[in-house]
């Protein structure tokens, strides 16, 4: 019998429940028209070796998980959607606004290697073969693309990198390093915490008002249970945010997979209570083929050639 997903209402299909031998994945058509240049892509539980409440695709680096079951995650993850484990380059996220240039100098950092930097909650790059790799198990995936350029960016964006304006933030770096436009980006906001699962107290409708404007926070709130709660949408508020910051509507695509709705599918904080593994977005630019593809294969890992 097929796993029921939860599809959230409104939203028009802008995810890919994908799998490949053992692994099911999700990746996003928006991305996936571009993908001889980008590779894109966000883990489900389905497919790993973890047990217990991280069963079994837990990506996660900061639990209690073994690491050697994490190591073989990433192996089996990374076989599935076509990169090598070696190149991912994984943030040390603290709910901050900082984003990194990751370079070449930083694949395996945070798998194979120690990270020799701290609270990033974003990347952005335009060297291929750098695999950008941030964890989530309900905050908001933010996957940024500038074919023009050929320039990538991720980002994680609780409601705390939310009211930072942290998308804003690195479409404002790939200009300044990169020379982006914003109308250019195609911008996919990935699985996370649908508005009608996730409820917060009257403090955080204050954070979002000094940032948002009034009419707006009409489109980002809705009342709760009591007048002291709400519930938050933060895929509104991030897409109002790309808007100012000059994407373009056609270009923005939000998920209708919610974490919490499908927590056999996807791990979520809020479902179980804090007792879970992490999900992992990826995105990376494509390195060019050698010219010989034996000589590309023999570059691989022993398992990728299998």
């Amino acid at each position: 019998m097929a796993e029921k997903i939860i599809y959230t209402p409104k939203q028009n299909h802008e995810t890919t429940i994908r799998k490949k031998e053992r692994v099911t994945f999700v990746t996003f058509p928006a991305l996936d028209s571009y993908s001889e240049k980008i590779v894109n892509a966000f883990s489900t539980r389905r497919g790993g070796f973890s047990k217990g409440i991280y069963k079994s695709m837990n990506l996660g680096l900061s639990n209690d998980d073994s690491k050697e079951n994490i190591l073989f995650n990433y192996m089996e993850f990374a076989k599935a959607i076509g990169i090598n484990y070696n190149n991912i380059v994984i943030s040390n996220q603290q709910h901050t606004t900082n984003i990194r240039i990751a370079t070449e100098e930083d694949r395996g950092k945070g798998v194979v290697r120690e990270r020799d930097y701290d609270a990033v909650d974003g990347f952005i790059t335009n060297e291929p073969g750098v695999a950008l790799c941030l964890l989530f198990a309900d905050c908001v995936p933010v996957y940024l693309y500038d074919p023009e350029k050929e320039v990538i960016g991720l980002v994680h964006s609780g409601w705390k990198g939310t009211v930072g304006e942290i998308s804003a933030k690195a479409i404002r770096l790939m200009g300044q390093n990169y020379g982006s436009r914003p109308e250019d980006i195609v911008v996919c906001i990935g699985p996370s915490i649908c508005q009608d699962c996730y409820e917060v107290t009257a403090d955080l409708y204050e954070a979002f008002s000094k940032v948002y404007p009034t009419d707006e926070l009409g489109l980002i709130f809705a009342d709760g249970k009591d007048t002291e709660h709400y519930q938050l949408d933060l895929w509104k508020a991030i897409e109002l945010t790309l808007l100012r910051s000059g994407v373009l509507n056609t270009n923005i695509h939000v998920t209708d997979l919610c974490t919490n709705h499908n927590p056999d599918l996807l791990f979520s904080h809020r479902f179980t209570k804090g007792k879970r593994g992490n999900l992992a977005a990826v995105l990376m630019l494509k390195p060019e083929p050698p010219e010989d593809p034996q000589l590309f294969k023999n570059l691989l890992p022993d398992f990728l050639t299998k």
